[in-house]
């Protein structure tokens, strides 16, 4: 019988303390050659923390790492590179005025050098494109490719640099489902030829086709490890948060009201790609209308347009019968409230603390009880942030914290409760919205928080609001959306009932062909 394989990686007992906070505890897992290994856990359960420390940005207060059976010096980037050590982020680090074959050699020729041998790099550059069936186009511009082409130059760049360990951060959370298709291939490809990857992703369904085995972190600790065949997507949410996870269950509109929100024929003026053009929209009542596609193709204009941060170039665009001014304070008086796309740069002040950041959007002297002229009345500022934190389980320190300590999860808890538990008025009284603009609610959520969120958006719509979802997540488009159209180019598909639509029409469109 063959001894198994020594690891190509092996973590001991990594520990990692940032003052009182206990971020990894003695942590300790490995990986073997032709492996995909799926590292899952909540935001802050310690995945990027020990990420970092592989990568010598963080050094650990206790264990120790070895790579392909020889000790990886701790605090040293450098070494873990030579190593073979590669990682693919989620947002890519390119430039996007220069070729292919410049980001790929950016920071892998001396400096000291004379001259660039670009002759033999692009021979290289090809021929490892082609082992790893990746096909490129060396002298291509980085700005003129798909978002997938881009995902192929990231992973050329660590491939070329003789990565043996590749680090996937969310690799398919910009991607078509046709485009994640064939990441699924090339996966397949290079552990074939003996490269092992650690594969880092919310998409539970994902992690179970492309995974051989699965490690759960939680609180800083592995809590569970197991080939990825045994298990479910149940069990490894339970795994992830500490207790079963119930998916939100949307039953279709049940009385679609008046419309809130049209857009006809609407355009901005805004350069690149993130613009409108001609895009016409009918919002109502009771009604979640999702937006799909890939990010980048009009959705933030969309959003800034209907949260009065962009004027329309052309076109009719009205709200409640008004028309729509690019006024984000009178926006707010006619109770649309908005989810932004960047929770800790624009949804929150992040040295702010808590109970300003719930306030921060409904600060008119004239209409909430905790204003007098020019005076902030801080004990009911106060008490309407405690009814946020208590109704949308906000956890991280209470009123007095700084909005920038809390996690990604409850800062978006924190948004969501400012946008949707209305102020009381001086009688007594709530103000609900409605119109809702939610721009990627749940980008980068663990599991259990995705669940909060999409709950608390549903109620929404069954309260008589209208939803607008923009989400480049297709699963959470056909799960919440009573209607569903498809935004490429700043253009955008006649919006369609969900049971309408399949997951390759949808795919199709985020491409730019017509179904």
């Amino acid at each position: 019988m063959t001894a198994p394989s020594p690891p190509v990686l092996r973590l001991s007992g990594i520990t990692k303390r940032f003052g009182g906070l206990l971020a990894n505890d003695g942590i300790s897992l490995t990986l073997q050659r032709g492996e995909v290994l799926a590292l899952l856990g909540e935001n802050g359960a310690g995945k990027s923390t020990l990420m970092s420390i592989l990568f010598g940005h963080y050094v650990a207060d206790a264990g120790h790492i070895e790579a392909f059976g020889q000790p990886l010096p701790p605090g040293q980037p450098r070494a873990a590179l030579a190593a073979g050590i590669g990682m693919v982020h989620q947002h890519f680090a390119l430039a996007d005025n220069l070729t292919v074959l410049d980001n790929v050699l950016l920071g892998s020729e001396p400096l000291w050098q004379p001259f660039s041998r670009r002759g033999r790099a692009r021979a290289r550059l090809l021929a490892v494109a082609q082992r790893f069936g990746l096909p490129v186009r060396p002298d291509a511009r980085v700005g003129s490719l798909s978002v997938g082409e881009r995902q192929r130059v990231e992973l050329l760049k660590a491939l070329y640099r003789g990565a043996r360990i590749l680090i996937l951060d969310e690799p398919t959370a910009v991607l078509t489902p046709q485009e994640s298709e064939t990441l699924c291939a090339t996966l397949a490809q290079m552990v074939a030829q003996g490269l092992a990857i650690i594969f880092i992703s919310h998409k539970l369904g994902e992690v179970l086709r492309v995974a051989h085995r699965v490690v759960v972190l939680r609180q800083g600790r592995l809590v569970a490890e197991a080939p990825a065949q045994a298990t479910t997507q149940g069990q490894l949410a339970q795994w992830m948060v500490g207790h079963a996870v119930e998916a939100p269950v949307r039953q279709p509109a049940r009385a679609v009201g008046a419309p809130v929100c049209t857009l006809r024929d609407v355009s901005t003026a805004s350069p690149g790609r993130d613009r409108l053009r001609q895009v016409s929209l009918t919002l109502h009542a009771g009604e979640i209308v999702a937006i799909a596609g890939v990010s980048g193709n009009g959705q933030a204009a969309l959003a800034d347009l209907l949260c009065g941060l962009r004027a329309a170039s052309a076109g009719q665009a009205t709200l409640l019968g008004a028309p729509l001014r690019a006024r984000p304070a009178w926006l707010v008086r006619q109770a649309v409230a908005r989810i932004p796309e960047d929770r800790s740069a624009v949804g929150l002040v992040g040295d702010l603390p808590v109970w300003e950041n719930a306030v921060s959007e409904h600060r008119h002297w004239f209409a909430h009880p905790w204003f007098r002229a020019f005076w902030v009345r801080r004990r009911a500022a106060r008490g309407h942030a405690r009814r946020v934190l208590e109704a949308f389980d906000v956890r991280g320190g209470g009123p007095d914290a700084p909005a920038r300590s809390l996690s990604g999860g409850n800062m978006q808890k924190l948004i969501l409760g400012r946008a949707l538990l209305a102020p009381h008025n001086g009688e007594g009284s709530a103000r609900t919205p409605r119109l809702i603009v939610a721009h990627q609610p749940s980008w980068g959520l663990d599991v259990g928080a995705v669940g909060f969120v999409q709950r608390q958006l549903i109620a929404a719509r069954d309260g008589g609001a209208a939803v607008l979802l923009i989400s480049d997540d297709l699963d959470e488009v056909l799960a919440l959306g009573d209607r569903v159209a498809v935004m490429h180019g700043g253009q955008l598909s006649p919006a369609r009932r969900a049971r309408d639509w399949t997951r390759e029409a949808i795919g199709l469109a985020m491409a730019g062909i017509a179904g």
